[in-house]
């Protein structure tokens, strides 16, 4: 049954890159005229058994945004209500979920899934208790259960707990499940985010 996640999931990626072509070129120049280059970042995160891959997305936030986070919250990992990072496209684009659509590249290739765990930046990863690091035993999706049961609304802990729980249940049914709730959820107003203790207590520890 894996295997045949896997098989599907390069398939499908790959028809979507082919068919949604038109759409990811005209979001990039969109981004590139509102804000300059670069339309696209790669970021490290932690795959599959915690191995480092480059993640594709869509910029939804001002260039210099890593260096505007200390000013705006503790959490080091975290976003804000009414983040004034993000930009005029991206705040279209994360409600839509058209911010995740170059990660069919990493589906493609083989470094993600359709669906499963939503992939932690490196450092992120590396705060990890053992306990957290079974979320790390399947390769990460571009949407997920935590992401149709909550997504920035609940704190680390509880995420950890459903993608645990996500993987101990896995099946294509339950896969089929997030698919359809994720299409059908697109376009609803996001959530407010929390403060999310765990993660600035974490990284307060590895000073």
């Amino acid at each position: 049954m894996r295997l045949l996640k896997r098989i599907g999931d390069r398939l499908a990626a790959a028809v979507l890159l082919i068919v949604l072509s038109p759409i990811l070129a005209a979001i990039a120049l969109w981004i590139v005229v509102d804000g300059g280059r670069p339309a696209i970042l790669a970021q490290d995160r932690a795959g599959k058994h915690g191995k480092t891959f480059r993640m594709l997305k869509y910029r939804t936030m001002v260039q210099n945004a890593l260096e505007l986070a200390a000013q705006l919250t503790d959490d080091p990992f975290g976003v804000v209500e009414n983040d004034p990072r993000i930009t005029r496209p991206g705040r279209f684009l994360r409600r839509s979920g058209l911010d995740e659509l170059p990660q069919l590249w990493n589906v493609l290739r083989g470094e993600m899934s359709l669906v499963g765990p939503r992939p932690d930046l490196v450092e992120q990863a590396k705060n990890y208790t053992e306990h957290d690091r079974r979320r790390l035993e399947v390769e990460p999706g571009i949407t997920g259960w935590s992401q149709v049961n909550g997504r920035e609304a609940i704190g680390w802990p509880e995420r950890i707990e459903q993608d645990i729980w996500y993987i101990d249940h896995w099946s294509l049914g339950l896969d089929l499940k997030i698919l359809w709730r994720t299409f059908s959820e697109l376009g609803r107003s996001g959530e407010k985010p929390v403060v999310d203790a765990m993660n600035i207590e974490r990284a307060r520890a590895r000073k």
